[in-house]
């Protein structure tokens, strides 16, 4: 009896979340059913004929439920949680963690004193819509095909096409209130339509999902119907090819929506950076150094899909996650000395209604009222959006079909993905560099988190002499010793192995990938890390130079 409940409960959990169907118990209840008609000869119901029901039924009950039913189940629940369990590695804490410094972000860039454009400002929200986007896409990939998002391309390319559309509204929304003089006074020129186009990319993003394997979508059938791929003769027969293309290889469609999110982005992060001429706030540059890792990120992403999305560079994955996750900090602390700026204070928090009269409130009104510095537009928006057609066309061609030429996306080399991931973004952020030196003189001034700019800076640390040099340079020590360790721990989380850096290029090139972010972390957390010199110079100078000192008199 023991077995029959455990399998009947199986059975009934099954059919009470909606993987098993109540015909489950069908075929067992009509043979006690013909059973039952055997016995219905006689004119009552003997006490022996309910005992010979009852044991047919402890027999063929959990027989045919632990054959046919829980097997089912189980496969069922298990490509349920299949998706579940991604947020269990490495990759999957990164993205879950970034969420809640992407909401803090949204908070501070939507404070009414910064003036944030209004398209610009849903823009950046629109991005929540992709995060859940890839949700149901990849619910639909592990349990339907077995495979991760990035290699069933038509719902890859429609997930990412979300992303698209955000770093297009933000462009726009930002684009404009630089621009248009009547922005002010009358609004966007665009009206509520970019918004509508965002919410019809959303329900047709939602529609392919739930109709696309029913309409015979295969694992590796291309977005948009692959519409522009070359035919396979056609790029055989090119002289330059020396290799066939994997079956997971990205569709022009779907590499044309990774290269536009990349412009666009770097559209988004330029003219934000002017967007501190139009607002006379120069804190709003600090939010385009605060993207700069989310560029890093999509960097990531496309130099995964560049080597064919291998599992032994996994850690591209876990390192796309990891420099999301930074972004958004980023973005959130730059958000914030926006706010500040803008005479953001603890009071904002109070969620009861505020003083018509406050003083504070008044001087945020008034700020939030004030005209933009309007610029000429050098190119209307049909010319930048062809311009941004023609750019996304060609990458997408020479590099689908232009690395067919080479032996390295085929090699899974880490050291070289690691060099594409952080090589682009440093070339970009150094033409940030160059570009705010000669418009301030300095290449990259030290976030502060006061109104007026005040902080810590080096000179603080020297202050204290010999003792705060000392400890400053403890500090970097303490930062490196403990570097490797992490990056091996982070390794051998996600993998399952602990690092072999001597024989495996791959490791060696993930461990330093993991140590190269976490000195970028450490660099964009200087404050912190003067402040914790500060506080050890005192320890330093009493117990290391003054000692040091009084050794040397002894002798």
């Amino acid at each position: 009896m023991a077995k029959f409940s455990s399998s009947f409960a199986a059975t009934a959990t099954a059919i009470l979340v909606g993987t098993a169907p109540v015909s489950a118990f069908s075929p067992a209840a009509s043979i006690i059913s013909t059973k039952l008609h055997q016995h219905t000869a006689f004119s009552t119901v003997t006490r022996p004929m309910i005992a010979d029901l009852m044991a047919e039924a402890t027999t063929t009950i959990p027989s045919y439920i632990n054959q046919q039913v829980v097997p089912s189940y189980v496969e069922t629940t298990s490509n349920l949680l299949s998706f579940s369990d991604q947020g269990q590695n490495l990759a999957g804490i990164f993205f879950q963690a970034s969420l809640l410094p992407y909401l803090t972000f949204l908070y501070f860039l939507s404070f009414r004193g910064n003036r944030t454009p209004d398209l610009g400002n849903f823009g950046f929200q629109y991005l929540l819509l992709f995060v859940l986007g890839t949700i149901p896409s990849g619910i639909i990939t592990k349990s339907t095909y077995g495979e991760s998002l990035a290699n069933v391309d038509w719902l890859h390319g429609g997930a990412e096409a979300l992303l698209t559309i955000t770093n297009v509204l933000i462009v726009l929304g930002f684009r404009e209130a630089m621009t248009n003089p009547d922005y002010t006074k009358s609004g966007s020129k665009f009206g509520i339509a970019p918004k509508i186009i965002g919410g019809i990319g959303v329900i047709l993003f939602a529609v392919a999902c739930a109709l696309g394997t029913g309409l015979g979508f295969q694992a590796h059938s291309p977005f948009l119907f692959g519409a522009g791929n070359l035919p396979e003769d056609t790029v055989i027969s090119l002289p330059f090819v020396m290799h066939s293309e994997p079956v997971n290889a990205l569709s022009i469609p779907t590499w044309a929506i990774h290269f536009s999110s990349v412009f666009e982005f770097l559209f988004a992060m330029d003219i934000i950076w002017k967007f501190a001429s139009t607002t006379d706030n120069p804190k709003w540059k600090g939010l385009t150094w605060g993207m700069l890792p989310l560029h890093a990120s999509g960097i990531a992403a496309c130099t995964y899909h560049f080597f064919y999305n291998p599992s032994s560079l996994q850690f591209l994955v876990e390192l796309q996650a990891f420099l999301t996750l930074l972004g958004n900090v980023t973005c959130a602390i730059a958000a914030y000395r926006i706010a500040i700026s803008n005479g953001w204070t603890l009071k904002e928090l109070n969620p009861f209604p505020k003083s018509d009269i406050s003083p504070e409130g008044i001087a945020i009104d008034e700020a939030a009222a004030l005209p933009y510095n309007v610029v000429a537009a050098t190119d209307s928006e049909l010319v930048l959006a062809a311009k941004l057609f023609g750019l996304t066309l060609v990458s997408s061609y020479v590099l689908k079909y232009g690395e067919l030429a080479l032996d390295l996306p085929l090699t899974e080399n880490g050291i070289a993905a690691g060099a594409i991931v952080f090589g682009i973004p440093a070339i970009t952020g150094y033409l940030y560099y160059n570009r705010s030196k000669e418009e301030s003189g300095e290449g990259f001034i030290l976030p502060s988190f006061g109104k007026d700019g005040e902080g810590l800076s080096m000179a603080d640390v020297k202050k204290y002499g010999a003792a705060g040099t000392v400890a400053y340079v403890l500090t970097e020590l303490a930062f490196w010793a403990v570097a490797f360790p992490v990056a091996s721990t982070a390794l051998y989380q996600t993998t399952g192995h602990w690092p072999d850096v001597i024989n495996d290029n791959g490791d060696r090139a993930a461990v330093l990938a993991f140590i190269f972010t976490g000195a970028n972390i450490a660099r964009l957390l200087v404050p912190l890390r003067l402040g914790a010199a500060l506080a050890l110079a005192p320890w330093v100078d009493e117990n290391i130079l003054n000692k040091a000192a009084a050794k040397k008199e002894d002798s």
